[in-house]
């Protein structure tokens, strides 16, 4: 978590909203793919911190399945990014904050309790999530504060 914090707060001085994702092999520890979000600066609606590191890890594997990684989030996914990470067949899900308003996970859609879901990963919340929530409401405090919300 703390690499995808890292991310998250390197998003942050982009501009962009400090989300950070990390996917990592579980069995050997080694970090496969880290990004912060990206929407705003690649022009792209889905450049989502968990789709850029889910592309790189499918990248660096030659292969769409990632099967038996753990993606780490700084913040619950949303509807999207939730349906990647089924598509991907992702292993296992470790996100920070709660998003009410956005989630897909634990709130909103609840994608891996559709039955139609073909893939449900292991989800674990709430790690370092007053840190992660932290982030988020500073970076929007601040925009606020120049009139940018």
């Amino acid at each position: 978590m703390r690499i995808a914090l890292d991310m998250a707060q390197d998003a942050a001085a982009r501009g962009e909203a400090p989300i950070g994702a990390v996917v990592v092999d579980p069995a050997t520890g080694e970090v496969i793919a880290a990004a912060g979000n990206s929407p705003i600066s690649l022009h792209d609606p889905t450049a989502h911190a968990e789709i850029l590191a889910l592309r790189e890890a499918a990248r660096r594997r030659g292969n769409y399945r990632l099967t038996g990684l753990t993606l780490v989030v700084t913040l619950e996914p949303c509807p999207m990014c939730a349906g990647a990470i089924s598509h991907a067949r992702i292993g296992r899900l470790v996100y920070g904050a709660d998003d009410p308003k956005g989630g897909g996970v634990a709130h909103g859609a609840r994608v891996f309790d559709q039955p139609t879901c073909h893939w449900r990963p292991q989800v674990e919340g709430g790690v370092l999530a007053e840190e992660s929530a932290g982030l988020l409401r500073g970076f929007f405090r601040a925009r606020r504060g120049r009139g940018e919300a």
